[in-house]
Parts: structure tokens; sequence; C-alpha cells
């Protein structure tokens, strides 16, 4: 018998005005895998990302998340972003200069009806598992590119999320930071078994992290597969090019 996916896309198009940039693309993802939207710029794969969010409404198809529909656009149905649980990391670190460390992965809780008891613990949870629980006290300019990114990352974990959608999120990350927060980032998904979504254009990024690879092209995806299926058999002729261009 077929398990249901945790997270569906079902014939998920998406309009800006007459111009189509998602097309009719079908997926399901397991809880806890770790998949990584891979292509191009301008191949859709941040407006997946944020159809799935509910930052964009898909124009045409049915999303759901842990068999709740979240985003029917036949039927009219659409939960706003707050109600659907999602961790969120974009490229741009999104880290409050005016408020500390703490403040700043506190500030979603703020929304919610939690004590300060449950609020303090869980920021603390939040800052202990991206290791800045020394630096709660420390401001935004006093941070590096890195410690800021692991802001963000605590930020979209403390809400307890069914799962964490990342957005480029290392691509303003120098080399060697790059390595260790992927390494990083990696590791924090499989101790809390965590399903996480990630988007990139670099093939490296998406080879040492993800369990499963969707590979997009003009607004569809061209294949989908383990590591090994996309690289020893690549489905088409875009596939095959696509990680040719930069083989590491």
């Amino acid at each position: 018998m077929k398990t249901e996916s945790f997270i569906e896309f079902q014939n998920v198009s998406k309009s800006f005005g007459p111009t189509k940039v998602v097309q009719n693309i079908n997926f399901g993802i397991q809880k806890g895998e770790f998949i990584s939207f891979l292509g191009p710029s301008g191949c859709g794969k941040t407006t997946c990302l944020r159809m799935l969010a509910g930052l964009e409404k898909n124009t045409e198809g049915l999303i759901k998340i842990d068999q709740v529909t979240c985003s029917d656009a036949n039927k009219n149905v659409f939960l706003p972003p707050e109600k659907r649980n999602l961790g969120m990391v974009f490229q741009s670190y999104a880290v409050w200069p005016h408020m500390n460390v703490f403040d700043n992965v506190a500030f979603p809780l703020k929304m919610k009806d939690l004590s300060q008891d449950e609020q303090f613990k869980r920021v603390q949870k939040a800052l202990e598992i991206v290791e800045l629980d020394q630096l709660s006290k420390r401001y935004s300019s006093e941070l590096s590119g890195g410690q800021q990114q692991r802001v963000a990352l605590a930020r979209g974990l403390v809400m307890e999320p069914k799962a964490l959608l990342l957005d480029e999120p290392l691509s303003n990350l120098d080399t060697k930071l790059r390595e260790k927060m992927r390494k990083d980032i990696k590791q924090i998904q499989k101790n809390l078994g965590l399903t996480m979504i990630y988007v990139t254009h670099d093939q490296l990024e998406a080879r040492t992290m993800s369990d499963r690879i969707f590979i997009l092209n003009h607004g569809q995806i061209e294949q989908s597969g383990t590591i090994e299926e996309i690289y020893k058999k690549p489905a088409t002729n875009f596939v095959a090019d696509f990680i040719k261009s930069s083989d590491h």
C-alpha cells in the first residue's frame, strides 16, 4: 500500500500575469527527508518553496502538508503562512540589528500564546542546537556572517516547525564557512529528524546534503531521485548537460 506523502504537490502551477513560472509540478516528500531543489536561476525553485510556505498562491493545483490541504486553487482554499507551521530561512539573513540574538530568535514566538517560561526554554534550546547559546546577548553588528546565518536558522527552528524551508541560505558566505555550515545544517537535520527542503543552484551543496534532489528547468521537474540515480542515469539531455557543467 502506498504511504501518504508528508508534503505533496499535485498539478501545481504558478503564473505571474501571462508568464507561467511553474508548470504542472507533481511530487511527494516523506517525513524526515532532506530534499534539494536544484537548477539554474529562474527555473522556478524558489517559487515552489514560496508556494509551499504560503508566501505565494499557486494559480493551479493542490498543496498538502501532513495530509492537510493548505492550498487548492480550484476550491479557493488557502491557509496563510502562519497557519502552516513551517520554518523559513532566507538568503538574506533578516537579522534585526536593533535586537540581540535572543530577541531575534524569540521574535516569532511573540505571536504565539506561550508563557514567558516556555518562550525562554524554546529559544535556549534553538540556540543550543545552532551553538550560539553563549552569544545570546550580542547584537548582529557584533556577529560574523556565519553567526548571523545561525541566528536565522535558530529562528526557523524555534517554532518547532513541521518542516524547515531554506532558500539559498549559504550563498552570502565564503567557501570555508559554507563548507562548515553545510555539515552543520545536515547534522542538525539528522539529529532532529526534521524534514528540510533546500533551494540551491550549487551542485556540491545538493550532492553533499540531500537524500533526494529535484532538478528543475523552465518551471518543470526534469528529474528527481537520489544523487546516484541522477548522476548515473540522467533522464534528459538538460540534466546530463547540467550535471556535467559544474562537475566538481
